[in-house]
């Protein structure tokens, strides 16, 4: 499957997993693009702490980006 197609079901998610692959790819450094998807999940997400985004967002790049998985990621309960 190509990067054009996503498989992520919430909006959340696949809004971050974007943003992580977009900024990396323009050439931001990994912690730079982990701490702007940590706020871009806060935004979707603000009663959710710090430590919780940054597990999420940990998690869901690794799923997604590091191990290239297509499965649902664990995540939060919203669509």
């Amino acid at each position: 499957m190509g990067r054009e197609f996503s498989h992520i079901g919430r909006r959340c998610e696949r809004a971050v997993v974007t943003a992580y692959r977009e900024l990396r790819d323009g050439g931001n450094a990994d912690l730079a693009a982990f701490t702007a998807c940590t706020t871009l999940y806060r935004i979707h997400h603000p009663e959710s702490s710090v430590t919780e985004a940054r597990r999420l967002v940990a998690e869901w790049i690794d799923h997604h980006v590091v191990q290239g998985m297509t499965t649902e990621a664990p995540g939060c309960d919203c669509d």
